[in-house]
């Protein structure tokens, strides 16, 4: 299971995020004056336009793809030709910050906050400017500039308790955090922060009542764990720290933050304190806040809180974690791994970036890279079920089948004599390789584990009932496994297919249409759907039709290996003599698969 950051949702933040969003991304119109200029071009390395609009909508395509430096460079061009758009300062501002292009994002702030005194960007970017050079009253001052609906007035007070305590007036801050009021989720944070700070500022009992109150409303985030877990250590109360670390081990026992704080309990050791400065502490509630936002939204606002929280603390590695996570999801595998790169040797996290390194770098095809840093992964640990598991999928879903049976093996000899339920799927993907390299005895005896160890998993069901009925064993009982899987993944077209493609198998024309057909209307793009609804169309009389379901296979990007096939049958049909088992031999026609 990859790592993930604890998220906020059972708080409903999502209602609230609206006007904290449009503050951050509300684009107006075009500038009207200085259309059409030359203007001078800064070295920014990109094909820079000629005109305002050209900057402006080639800015907009760059961040409609999260490529935020580009975007923003596009943007900062554009201001040459209209230096004082609100719209433009704001956007090369809030680009480059989502770029983690930092260096000369307060000029911009300045030159938007002259424009608009009460722009929450501008006035976030000065504080925290203020705030890392120790000019607490000017951080302050700027920050009530930033309120702009719930969640950034949460951050701005939080970030001025900070700033209160940075200047040596803990009681003032805690006073101010103090007078939050709210949702839960704001209670959550108002608790927490008070803990820290109360933590930074020597007043160890008053920070565990704190996480106390914080973990009543939400026992989940790694964050407030590791900080109360450490403040009862640090107080002396080792039955305290030990009850709330093993509580939270029960619930994620492979959770490396967590695993290295047990074992300092365990030790009876003094462990240091989760926040030790206010630059630390002030990231936190950035780092907390974005994590919420990105997980609930692809907008960039939540990444602008993620690197705000780094540029406060560099060492934050589960930020960049959760940075990076989220960069893959908007499908930029080359900025998650400059950004996991940078996660210490040192960090207990180091080995689950590597992880997602690798899998990073299958996307982008590198699949030597990405077996190269599995291994080195492997090589630290032998035993590493996660790293094993994920290098097996890698080369399965690269075909490299014997390897990857080599793989899943020792997988299963790390997982030990007891597998438990979630195995399920190691033993279902070595089946699959076995069964692709011919080896049907032990991949039926993997299935067969598979369903011992999780009865209803309709991706098992269907993969051992469709073998049995393509081998011409066991027809009865394959197809009964086939008709559970479906009603357990109606939805599923892959699965349906199968249903339909059984049925063609048998000899069962008719079925095999109805079944196909709906297999169609839930994947209508899929290849390997279209092609085999063509062959039962034209077993079934139904010939003009199954030469529009084959020329719909050809045109959905089939693998080179059936596009020949699919073109055959579009010139010649299927043989009049060709029984259901020919035709079935014409294609692929592997079950589903799960992915990895």
């Amino acid at each position: 299971m990859m790592l993930r950051r604890p998220t906020f949702r059972r708080f409903a933040m999502g209602p609230l995020l609206g006007a904290a969003l449009a503050t951050l991304t509300l684009a107006g119109p075009l500038p009207a004056g200085a259309r059409g200029t030359v203007a001078a071009q800064p070295d920014t390395g990109l094909p820079i336009a000629s005109s305002l609009e050209g900057n402006y909508l080639a800015g907009r395509l760059a961040g409609s793809i999260a490529d935020y430096r580009a975007s923003a460079d596009y943007f900062a061009s554009a201001l040459l030709d209209a230096p004082d758009d609100k719209f433009l300062l704001e956007r090369a501002l809030s680009l480059y910050i989502a770029a983690g292009e930092l260096t000369e994002v307060r000029t911009f702030a300045e030159r938007l906050s002259a424009i608009d005194a009460d722009s929450p960007i501008a006035a976030l970017t000065i504080g925290l400017d203020d705030f890392q050079a120790g000019r607490w009253t000017d951080a302050i001052a700027s920050f009530q500039h930033a309120r702009s609906g719930p969640l950034l007035t949460l951050a701005v007070e939080i970030l001025s308790a900070w700033a209160e305590q940075g200047a040596g007036k803990t009681d003032d801050a805690l006073a101010r955090l103090g007078k939050l009021d709210g949702e839960k989720w704001y209670l959550f944070f108002r608790h927490y922060h008070a803990g820290l700070i109360a933590s930074v500022a020597g007043r160890g009992e008053v920070a565990a009542e704190e996480f106390k109150a914080a973990l009543a409303i939400d026992d989940g985030p790694v964050s407030v764990i590791d900080a109360a877990t450490r403040t009862f250590a640090r107080n002396g109360d080792y039955d305290a720290a030990k009850a709330t670390i093993d509580k939270a081990l029960a619930s994620a026992p492979g959770h490396p933050l967590l695993k290295e704080v047990a074992a300092i309990i365990n030790a009876k050791s003094r462990p240091a304190a989760r926040v030790r400065t206010v630059g630390e502490g002030a990231s936190e509630i950035l780092s907390g806040l974005g994590t919420a936002v990105v997980r609930e939204d692809t907008n960039d606002f939540g990444v602008i809180f993620l690197q705000l929280a780094l540029a406060l603390d560099p060492n934050d590695d589960m930020t960049r974690i959760t940075l990076a996570e989220n960069f893959e999801r908007l499908n930029r595998p080359n900025d998650a791994i400059a950004i996991l790169d940078k996660v210490s040797a040192r960090s207990p996290l180091r080995r689950n970036a590597d992880i997602m390194i690798a899998f990073d770098y299958n996307t982008l095809d590198k699949v030597d890279e990405a077996r190269a840093t599995l291994r080195r992964v492997i090589r630290k640990d032998p035993k590493d079920k996660e790293a094993l598991n994920g290098l097996g999928n890698i080369l399965r879903t690269r075909k490299m089948f014997a390897e990857a049976a080599d793989v899943y093996t020792r997988t299963i000899r790390a997982i030990g004599s007891q597998p438990q339920t979630e195995d399920w799927q190691v033993f279902y993907n070595r089946g699959i390789t076995y069964e692709r390299t011919n080896r049907w005895p032990e991949a039926e005896a993997d299935f067969k584990k598979a369903l011992e160890l999780k009865p209803d998993q309709p991706l098992v069901l269907n993969y051992l009932g469709y073998s049995w009925i393509d081998k011409g064993m066991n027809l009865k009982d394959g197809m009964a496994l086939i008709e559970k899987a479906v009603s357990l993944s109606p939805t599923d077209g892959y699965i349906v297919d199968s249903l339909g493609w059984a049925h063609y198998k048998l000899g069962e024309y008719d079925e095999a249409v109805s079944q196909l057909e709906r297999a169609v209307s839930l994947m209508p793009s899929d290849p390997t759907i279209n092609d085999h609804l063509g062959d039962a169309y034209w077993q079934v009389g139904r010939r003009i039709e199954a030469r529009f379901q084959w020329n719909h296979a050809k045109a959905s990007k089939p693998e080179p290996e059936d596009l020949a096939k699919i073109e055959a049958k579009l010139e010649h049909g299927l043989a009049e003599e060709g029984t259901g088992k020919a035709a079935a031999e014409t294609v692929d026609t592997k079950p589903a698969q799960a992915t990895p």
